[in-house]
């Protein structure tokens, strides 16, 4: 069986920490992968709230998630600080894969990495955009 490998740049754009919930866990006793979906979109609303965008308005136009992958690495556990951090990669006209980097904040394990390809959307003309200068500003003034 193929395994799906996702690459990891140096240096990331954004971290944040959040604390695993007792929902975020299943039956069998570790961070479900539903939750992992939802704490990286928590991450990435904070990425974007540091910057005063959203992803209703990510600087003239929406955010919509086109794909997903997920690579486990160890369990999450009940109570346990994560460490996420995000980078933006692979900037094209209309989006963007967004990686992020998913640890123990207390002692650096790494629980998981992701990828979400994420494309810009003109909501009221319910088709895709371009991505905003504001958004684009995110990775180029580094």
């Amino acid at each position: 069986m193929a395994r799906i490998t996702i690459d990891l740049p140096e240096q990331f754009l954004f971290s944040t920490e959040i604390d695993v919930r007792i929902s975020d866990i299943n039956y069998g006793q570790h961070l479900g992968n539903d939750a992992v979906l939802a704490l990286l979109h928590e991450a990435r609303v904070r990425l974007l709230a540091a910057h005063g965008l959203s992803e209703q308005d990510a600087g003239g136009c929406g955010m919509i998630m086109a794909d997903a992958a997920v690579v486990y690495k160890s369990q999450g556990r009940y109570g346990q600080r994560l460490r996420i951090s995000i980078a933006i990669s692979d900037p094209g006209a209309a989006g963007c894969d967004l990686l992020y980097q998913m640890c123990d904040a207390a002692t650096g394990t790494e629980v998981a990495r992701a990828k979400t390809g994420m494309v810009f959307f003109d909501y009221t003309r319910n088709k895709i955009a371009r991505m905003p200068e504001a958004f684009k500003a995110l990775f180029t003034a580094r």
